[in-house]
């Protein structure tokens, strides 16, 4: 089977989504640089683009941040066909089956912990993650739990969500209604700035 990939854009307007017809990964990864890259082929390739300043692969799309000089009608296409191309000239595979997304030390591929979270917190888990990730995936981005302390819950953002315009009235119109509705209606939503 090969590899098909059509681009998406996505509310982020320095943000493409690259869409695959065949999974990529089995988990959700961000990568800023070579080194956090080593060993995932696609990534390390894409990041040597003088244009490109991060890439977001998950599941069956990779999102892709440009950098602010250059507009995507002048790389889109380029980029298309350089990740179709890359990928044909692979087996199928997962890109992130030895990937440990557990690792937090200055080799890190991504930040996420594995955390012990309260009855509180895997409450607010469950409702991101049925009625708001879907939403986020399909706009190139993830949203993950950081944590929630006297009515505060903070929230890791990324691939096209960070760093999105719209980010903060998602936050505050969607992410923060819904759970004032379904958790406590004295919540309030921020986003982790790192």
């Amino acid at each position: 089977m090969k590899y098909s990939i059509y681009a998406e854009s996505t509310p982020n307007p320095k943000v493409m989504k690259f869409v695959s017809n065949i999974m990529l990964a089995d988990k959700s990864i961000e990568i800023n640089n070579l080194k956090e890259a080593k060993g995932i082929s696609i990534a390390e390739e894409l990041l040597k683009f003088h244009f490109v300043d991060s890439v977001y692969l998950s599941n069956n799309f990779i999102s892709v941040t440009k950098i602010n000089e250059i507009e995507w009608e002048n790389i889109a296409m380029q980029l298309r066909v350089f990740i179709s191309d890359h990928l044909n000239s692979n087996e199928v595979k997962n890109y992130t089956e030895n990937v440990d997304v557990s690792i937090n030390n200055e080799n890190k591929i991504n930040e996420v912990k594995i955390k012990k979270f309260t009855e509180n917190e895997k409450e607010i888990e469950d409702i991101l993650n049925e009625y708001i990730k879907p939403a986020v995936e399909a706009d190139g981005g993830a949203i993950t739990l950081n944590y929630y302390k006297k009515n505060i819950v903070c929230v890791d953002l990324k691939g096209a969500c960070s760093g999105c315009p719209s980010a903060t009235s998602t936050l505050k119109q969607g992410i923060e209604a819904l759970l004032k509705q379904k958790i406590n209606p004295d919540i309030e939503v921020i986003a982790n700035e790192r």
